[in-house]
């Protein structure tokens, strides 16, 4: 099983077109987006994707979209992983394998039900492993509909599978993805999805960075990314200002990285299947992400002096 490079994986975002169908010409820009930017790999068909509103049919052209606008520039990976049944969910992942992409994402909690321990979750994870015997794997704690957790006891089990390349993380901790990658002892890679912490992690030896804030500044993560060990003092300055400029995560995602875009030249709809564009995405938060733009040209000014 090959390992997937380290380094930024945007949590992709859907464009759909005014009568709410997928834009496939805006889903290549984006992409090229990233490319243009640095970005290492892009995480297609997760949440940031609005996946769970997605019929499989759209998860799976969206993913191979993807995998063909990116064109082996940056890794791709996806997941799509939505379905309620197990034997439906074994159907849209071996459909998501067939799309070319890296590595096909399993949702920890399409695994086990909130009340279900981790002999329901570990079983399930290798039924569907035994289905798919060629894919490889990763594994992401998505917080839609309930954060799922990942213990040491299904770590371990993942590890001794020999098929997950990596895990997203989401637990937001610095410590405890420092005793994860200890538990995981570099079998399995881990990306973090939390910009306040991606620095701390990255000197832990986190494999990358996965979240929503590289939609908005992926050249600034990709700097931090490659330049923390030559110029430490640098990229501990850089990470405190992305620290607060991430707060715009709360300005209602996923319209919010949408308008961005929009803004900096990538063009597309505002429209949104998750959340009402209209009605979470209102002036006051417009206005922050305007501010953050101008934020972000100070910090690229900065880094170039």
């Amino acid at each position: 099983m090959s390992k997937i490079p380290g380094g930024i994986y945007p949590v992709m975002i859907t464009p759909f077109t005014a009568d709410n169908q997928v834009d496939y010409e805006a889903v290549d820009r984006i992409v090229e987006f990233y490319a243009q930017n640095g970005c290492h790999g892009v995480f297609a068909v997760c949440q940031s994707s609005e996946m769970f509103r997605l019929t499989e049919d759209e998860c799976v052209r969206l993913a191979g979209r993807v995998v063909r606008a990116a064109a082996g520039r940056m890794a791709v990976v996806a997941s799509g992983h939505t379905a309620e049944r197990l034997g439906d969910q074994i159907c849209g992942l071996k459909r998501m394998a067939d799309t070319g992409v890296d590595a096909v994402v399993m949702i920890s909690n399409r695994l086990a039900s909130p009340e279900e321990n981790d002999d329901a979750l570990i079983a399930r994870m290798n039924t569907i492993l035994k289905a798919i015997p060629d894919a490889t794997f990763g594994m992401y704690e998505c917080p839609y509909p309930y954060k799922r957790m990942l213990t040491a006891r299904v770590l371990k089990a993942m590890t001794q599978s020999g098929r997950f390349t990596f895990i997203k993380d989401t637990c937001c901790s610095a410590p405890l993805i420092a005793e994860r990658m200890r538990l995981l002892d570099g079998r399995v890679q881990l990306f973090n999805a939390n910009c306040a912490t991606a620095l701390e992690t990255f000197e832990a030896g986190a494999a990358g960075f996965s979240g929503i804030m590289a939609n908005y500044f992926p050249d600034l993560l990709v700097w931090m990314y490659e330049n923390y060990r030559a110029q430490p003092e640098r990229a501990r300055r850089l990470s405190s200002m992305l620290s607060i400029m991430s707060l715009v995560e709360g300005c209602g995602h996923p319209a919010a990285a949408k308008y961005h875009m929009n803004r900096i030249g990538v063009p597309m709809e505002i429209f949104c299947r998750s959340i009402d564009a209209e009605e979470r995405f209102g002036y006051l938060n417009r206005h922050a992400i305007d501010d953050l733009l101008n934020m972000e040209k100070e910090v690229r000014e900065w880094l170039r002096a």
